[in-house]
């Protein structure tokens, strides 16, 4: 078990994982490499604390349960899957279907449309 990190290893860590993402990787070895490279850190155990701080944050992103980081591919990923068009718009239908009980609110409330019960 570790201990609670400090306000730096928590800023460091965020910061390294937005801007380097795509360097990093759920090994803590290989993130103690990309913090060397990319961070002027002069302690040993500081730069341990915040690789190893890096690799739980990676994993805690990729499982999605971490949302305090802006990470721009992320975001591109989310947008490009909201802005799909469907090919037949459920509008343009000739026919919708609906089951019985909103069948019978549509007659109910007097609305006009091409409306069938579905299963008949």
């Amino acid at each position: 078990m570790g201990s609670v990190k400090n306000k730096i290893v928590k800023r460091a860590a965020r910061t390294i994982a937005e801007k380097y993402f795509q360097r990093l990787d759920n090994t803590f070895d290989h993130n103690l490499l990309v913090v060397q490279d990319v961070a002027v850190v002069e302690s040993k155990k500081l730069k341990n604390e915040i690789a190893g701080y890096l690799t739980s944050l990676y994993k805690k992103i990729l499982k999605g349960t971490y949302n305090r980081v802006y990470i721009k591919s992320h975001e591109e990923e989310r947008e490009r899957k909201e802005n799909v068009i469907p090919k037949e718009s459920m509008l343009d239908v000739d026919c919708v279907e609906v089951d019985k009980v909103t069948m019978d609110m549509i007659k109910r409330y007097g609305y006009e449309g091409n409306f069938k019960i579905y299963g008949m």
